[in-house]
Formats: C-alpha cells, sequence, structure tokens
C-alpha cells in the first residue's frame, strides 16, 4: 500500500513574472547598459499631454551635456523637422514644465537665451538647507548626598551663519511676435481702372522672372494700389520689377508680406517738376511758371492759374 504511484506526470515549473512571452503586442529585448546612455521617466516617455516630436526633442535634450547649445536654428540643422514644428515642441515642454527659457542680461551687458531642462517637473524646488539639531541633553544622575554641586547645564553649539543672499541676474522677457502693426500700404491719389488693372497684371507676371512669388487673387487685389502708386509716380515697369524680385530669400515662406513690405519701404519720391529742375539749375533764381488764363487762354506768369491781368479787369468792370 506504500509503493508511490508513478502514472501521474510531474508537475512543471511554475513561470517567473515577466520571463513569459506574451502572445500579442510588443516584445522587449533589454541588455544592461555600462556607459553612454540617459535616464528618461515613464511620465516623459508616455506622457499622453506631449506630441511625439516633443516627448524626443525632450529626450534628446535630456541627453546632451550642458552648456551644449539647443537654439531653434541648430536643432533644425540637426533633425529634419522644421524651424516652426521645432518651435512648436519647445513650446509644449515650456508648457508642461519639462523646459524653461528666459533672456538674461550678463554683467557685460550682453543678454543670452538661459535654458534649463527638467528630467522630472515639479520636482526641482530650493535647495533645502540644514536644519541644526538640538544638542542632546546631559542625563542627570541623582544626588547621592547633599553636599554634591549641582553639575552646570550644557551649553549650546552656536548656529552656523546664515548666508548672505546672492544677488538674482535680472531676466529679460523673451522675444514675442511683434504687436505693433505694418506701415499702411501706400495708395493712389485716383486709382482709375486701367492704372489697377496695368498694376494687378505686373503683380501676376512676377512668377515668370521668380518662381517663388505665385500670388493669389486676394493677395493681388489687395496689393495692387500699392503698385498704382508707384506707377502713379511714373517709375517704369522693369524698375518696380526689378525691385520686387532682386535677392529674394531662400526659402520664401510669405511672399505676399514680402512684397507688402518691399512696395511700402522702397516707394520711390514723386519726380519733380520741370519748374523745379530749372530752379535748381539755376541758384538764386526763382522762375514764376506759365499759365493759360482760364478766360482767353492767353499765356501768362503766375505762381497760380486762373485769368490774366486783362480778364480780371473786365471782370472787376462788369460786376
Amino acid at each position: 500500500m506504500d509503493t508511490p504511484q508513478i502514472t501521474a506526470p510531474s508537475r512543471g515549473p511554475s513561470p517567473v513574472p515577466g520571463d513569459a512571452t506574451p502572445s500579442s503586442g510588443v516584445i522587449h529585448i533589454n541588455f544592461r547598459h555600462a556607459a553612454g546612455f540617459t535616464v528618461i521617466g515613464n511620465h516623459l516617455a508616455q506622457h499622453r499631454g506631449l506630441s511625439l516630436a516633443a516627448i524626443g526633442l525632450a529626450a534628446h535634450i535630456q541627453s546632451l551635456p550642458a552648456g551644449a547649445r539647443i537654439g531653434i536654428k541648430r536643432l533644425a540643422e540637426r533633425f529634419p523637422e522644421s524651424e516652426t514644428r521645432i518651435a512648436a515642441a519647445l513650446r509644449e515642454l515650456e508648457a508642461h514644465g519639462y523646459l524653461h527659457r528666459s533672456r538674461v542680461r550678463l554683467a557685460d551687458g550682453r543678454i543670452v537665451t538661459r535654458t534649463v531642462s527638467y528630467n522630472q517637473p515639479g520636482a526641482a524646488g530650493r535647495p533645502r538647507t540644514a536644519t541644526p539639531s538640538r544638542p542632546n541633553a546631559q542625563p542627570t544622575s541623582p544626588p547621592r548626598a547633599t553636599t554634591l554641586e549641582p553639575r552646570p547645564a550644557p551649553t549650546p553649539a552656536p548656529l552656523p551663519p546664515a548666508p548672505q543672499p546672492q544677488p538674482s541676474p535680472v531676466l529679460v522677457p523673451a522675444p514675442t511676435a511683434r504687436t505693433t502693426p505694418p506701415p499702411p500700404l501706400p495708395q493712389p491719389q485716383e486709382l482709375t481702372p486701367e492704372l489697377q488693372r496695368v498694376a494687378a497684371a505686373l503683380l501676376a507676371d512676377l512668377r515668370r522672372h521668380a518662381p517663388q512669388l505665385v500670388l493669389s487673387e486676394h493677395d493681388i487685389r489687395t496689393l495692387a494700389p500699392g503698385v498704382a502708386t508707384w506707377f502713379e509716380r511714373d517709375a517704369h515697369p522693369d524698375t518696380i520689377r526689378h525691385a520686387l524680385t532682386t535677392d529674394l530669400p531662400s526659402p520664401l515662406k510669405h511672399p505676399a508680406k514680402l512684397l507688402r513690405h518691399r512696395i511700402t519701404t522702397l516707394l520711390p519720391p514723386p519726380l519733380p517738376g520741370a519748374q523745379d529742375v530749372v530752379a535748381l539749375a539755376r541758384p538764386g533764381v526763382i522762375v514764376i511758371p506759365l499759365q493759360n488764363c482760364d478766360g482767353c487762354d492767353r499765356a501768362f506768369r503766375s505762381r497760380h492759374p486762373g485769368h490774366c491781368r486783362d480778364c480780371l479787369t473786365d471782370l472787376h468792370t462788369a460786376a
């Protein structure tokens, strides 16, 4: 009766937690890093409010040594993302506490950008100051006889000197977008339909000379009065075209804004009249221009148009 039963199969070893291969999902094959690694918390790697670009950028910044430059242009040269996407990712990290940027004025007057990266937002605080512990009171034994003198009280240890406050750097707010509106677009004295048509045709033809200057119909209608002002001031079409298409930036992101700026800032002054040129050629001599009489159409010299002397006399006589 005491013979053991060997027909039942032996029980297999119980699985060790973490060693079982999942039937679906990701499978991790991990090796321990001995050097050249960065510790990233799951609160960042699995953040639900950050984009993938922001999470990757935060991991890259935390892997850099102290003092490394992380400007937007430098990051755009390092990664395939555009400057706009990188700037948006940096703003995400600032909003969630992983990054803080400020403008600091140095002692020599230069203003630099100071960037602070936090590997765990909310955990970085002020350095703790050690609180001096109170000296332990010496145990007093009961007097053996009334003739014993009382033991003097222990002298407390002197407190450490309070730290002197360090002068805080002068913080300058980070640059923001321009709040002042751009200068108004020039307007002609009289925008005739013919002048409007010629100005619109010149703007639409700019893409033949510079493929970057592709404008929409709305942009052409908006910029046409400014080009009409150039025509009103006797500017040649080739002169206008050269001023608007020379030395274009690359890449050109906003062609309409660039053309608005050039039309406004490069606008030439009105051409001087023929009488003004004669006065400049003969300094010291004031030349009174010729006018045509409104009554008899006879030429006479006057600073202002109107009637000649004879017609003025007839008018006074008739009155």
